[in-house]
């Protein structure tokens, strides 16, 4: 069995540096080169001879295979891009709502040429649509190799390669009968339908996404607090959840053979795998339970590396642009995580529990007890210990409540998984039948839905990697976990390194605190995308300037994230520059997250519908409301605010306030999405000072951030807060100006949060 893994290994090796390393022009050299190296050590002997032949054959394989991938599949692709052409392609999934209208996934058929993968942008109601369904219709095709306006291999390494951007609604063909093929994703539709009716909406959604992976039902804000507690891998279908159903079909069938079982659990796993739409996580812990299944019933060891090793072989046959899915890097980390170190972790403190019976006579109770609570944490640590530096890099953040997050949670997602899919399957047969079964689900799922939220509210839950002192944590962390590995003898106690690490984090924390707090006066812009979040702090005292953004997370957990790694649970001021979604709709999200003491608001648009929702949030939250005609002076800290009231009429922007914080000679502006003909009315009446810091208005729009701004104000340093956007923001008008004025120029988009601090008067 090692010897597929000997060949399978480097194989993936080959195709993660093709696809991250080397250029398109080398991988077939490369290949070659290594198939060279293969034919000779055919002339060698010895016992290393085969394993080294493997190794060589395997590289050589993954980088001919990742050419010629290239050459069979991403061919068409090239093709059709920068194209506006008539097609006819196969709706492979439901459609799913967009900001825009609609998209969906299609197989574009070319003829006497292999189908393309591709998603479907559509401006009008396309729910009709079903997978199956034949679709002629005229679209312009770009390489789906952006993301966000960012370059990104995301649509890659799901097999989609274009995005067509459709011209009317297509023309629908259906067929009699779904094929084959789509029945799966049938079956997903009705399951969520009856899960729908079985269950109230939230609970509803939790169940689809852990039984058929869709996690549309979920709200926002349930899925950022799973995020933050280190929980978001529950909802995403993966090997944990194969393991609960393998363990179900064995409950049920109280099957004892190794052949029937498997004959058995086998075709339900594969079911389930289609159903789930064949994930990358799905397709491992898949391909490595049916071997696990397989090896005692054919009479051969079981061995997790040759099954870890043989599903990313077939992953990346599949797709070598797999490689670059952050969900297969996860799943694969995790897995060997477990198979290295969760049961050396697991045996240790199992010999410790021997050692306690024998002396103290533990009772049979506590023994399960701490056994289960041993090995779940041995589980959970195992896991995390090279899915961590991968979460850092990729989402910029780690939970350190996830072992616990996860020891107090695992039951229930086992039983609310299990109860689910019963209810639902018993639902499909009669209704009725479900609902049963679907009150008892319904209990761990609210378990659920309190305990993350709950846990996501501690200080430190989730801590930004922005600073240089977390990631010198976490180096530590593993070099003292090396050397503990590696440190000769047998008796060896852990006290002394996990101390160290313990007080090495807290030394981290504190340091990053300070990157925040340590001045008189912190100003961080936050990187909320398209929109505007500023946080004002001052000796402990917190103000918040708008919440509101494009962002992948929602703008208040952003802002409550940023406070919470800060140690801070309260905001003593929270200020609305005017009523648009872009700098309010995260308001919501942080008033749950977060104590506001109060909320400070122009009284204009009495009738706006926004404006009512706010205020009627800020008082269930209980918030005192200040709405503001006039200006305002508020002291916090050692800093001061200026309210400037509205000095514009007739549009949300031009009637927004504009706030002014000091600390002595420092002053930093904020103008909300003011435009130039107000700037002048600020100017002229504002009695505006030298400024240091400006946060440009309306994201660096041009009809903002005027002339007359910029000579009365005289700003050092110019922040834009932006995102991927169809405004054209910032406009290049308005970067010349803040150059022209010698402003420092700094934008969220590329440079994440930005933070200025005050050090002194």
């Amino acid at each position: 069995m090692r010897k597929l893994a000997s060949f399978a290994l480097p194989f993936a090796g080959a195709v993660f540096l093709a696809v991250y390393l080397l250029p398109g022009e080398l991988w077939l050299p490369a290949g070659l080169l290594c198939a060279l190296g293969t034919a000779a050590c055919l002339f060698f002997h010895g016992d290393g001879r085969l394993r080294a032949a493997l190794l060589t054959l395997g590289l050589a394989a993954g980088f001919l295979w990742s050419a010629g991938y290239e050459v069979l599949f991403l061919a068409p692709a090239y093709d059709l891009a920068g194209q506006e052409t008539a097609v006819t392609a196969v709706a492979d999934a439901w459609p799913r709502e967009t900001a825009y209208g609609f998209s969906v996934t299609v197989r574009v058929r070319q003829e006497g040429r292999p189908e393309v993968k591709a998603i479907l942008y559509l401006d009008e109601d396309a729910s009709h649509i079903r997978p199956g369904d034949e679709l002629t219709f005229t679209a312009e095709f770009r390489l789906a190799d952006t993301l966000g306006g960012e370059e990104s291999d995301y649509y890659f390494s799901r097999g989609i390669y274009l995005a067509a951007y459709g011209d009317g609604m297509p023309e629908v063909d259906r067929p009699e009968r779904m094929p084959l093929r789509y029945l799966p994703a049938l079956l997903a539709r009705r399951l969520g339908e009856v899960l729908s009716a079985l269950y109230p909406p939230e609970e509803a959604g939790v169940m689809a996404a852990l039984i058929t992976g869709d996690r549309t039902g979920l709200s926002a804000s349930f899925y950022a607090a799973l995020k933050r507690v280190g929980l978001a891998h529950v909802v995403a279908v993966s090997g944990m959840h194969l393991v609960f159903l393998v363990q179900l079909v064995q409950t049920l069938t109280r099957q004892k053979n190794h052949r029937r079982l498997a004959l058995i659990t086998i075709p339900v796993l594969l079911l389930f795998m289609a159903v789930t739409g064949f994930p990358a996580s799905v397709v491992r812990a898949g391909v490595m339970e049916i071997l696990l299944l397989l090896a005692p019933a054919l009479g051969r060891e079981r061995d997790g590396l040759t099954s870890l090793s043989l599903a990313l072989l077939v992953l990346l046959a599949a797709n070598p642009y797999s490689a670059a899915d952050v969900g297969l890097q996860l799943s694969f980390a995790s897995v060997a995580g477990i198979l290295l170190l969760s049961t050396r972790m697991a045996d240790w403190a199992d010999r410790r529990w021997r050692l306690a019976e024998k002396r103290k006579g533990a009772k049979e109770l506590a023994r399960r007890a701490g056994r289960f609570v041993t090995g779940s944490l041995a589980t959970t640590l195992g896991a995390m210990a090279f899915t961590t530096p991968l979460t850092a890099w990729y989402f910029g953040t780690i939970s350190l409540l996830s072992p616990l997050a996860n020891l107090l949670s695992l039951w229930a997602v086992s039983l609310a998984f299990a109860l689910g899919l019963l209810s639902a399957v018993l639902g499909l047969v009669w209704l009725p039948l479900g609902e049963l079964l679907a009150f008892f689900g319904a209990l761990p799922v609210r378990y659920l839905l309190a305990l993350a939220p709950f846990l996501g509210r501690f200080p430190f839950a989730a801590v930004p990697m922005r600073t240089p002192y977390l990631w010198l944590w976490l180096l530590l962390v593993y070099a003292v976990a090396l050397g503990y590995l590696l440190w000769p003898g047998q008796r060896k106690r852990p006290v002394l390194p996990l101390s160290a690490c313990a007080l090495a984090l807290a030394a981290a924390l504190v340091c990053n605190a300070m990157t925040y707090t340590g001045g008189d006066l912190t100003v961080s812009v936050l990187d909320v995308g398209q929109g505007l979040c500023v946080v004002l702090r001052s000796q402990g005292q917190t103000v918040v300037v708008d919440c509101g953004g494009s962002g992948a997370d929602n703008a208040g957990d952003v802002a409550a994230d940023h406070l919470q790694s800060l140690g801070e649970g309260r905001v003593d001021l929270l200020v609305l520059t005017h009523y648009h979604a872009d700098h309010t709709n995260g308001v919501a999200e942080l008033m749950e997250r977060l104590d506001v003491a109060a909320l400070a608001a122009p009284d204009v648009e009495a009738d706006d519908p926004l404006r009512d929702e706010i205020l009627a949030l800020a008082a269930a939250e209980g918030a005192e409301v200040f709405l503001l005609e006039e200006d305002a002076n508020v002291d916090f800290g050692l800093a001061g605010l200026h309210l400037y009231a509205p000095l514009g009429r007739g549009d949300t922007n031009e009637e927004g306030l504009s706030v002014l914080a000091s600390r002595g000679a420092y002053e930093a502006l904020i103008t909300g999405d003011m435009g130039e003909d107000v700037e002048r009315r600020l100017v002229k009446y504002g009695d505006l000072p030298d400024i240091e810091l400006l946060v440009v208005g309306h994201h660096g729009s041009r009809y903002s951030t005027g002339e007359a701004l910029l000579l009365a104000s005289t700003p050092e340093y110019a922040v834009i807060s932006v995102g991927h956007n169809s405004y054209g923001h910032p406009a290049q008008e308005t970067l010349e100006r803040l150059a022209a004025a010698g402003c420092d120029i700094y934008r969220t988009d590329g440079m994440g949060t930005v933070t200025m601090t005050v050090r002194g008067e």
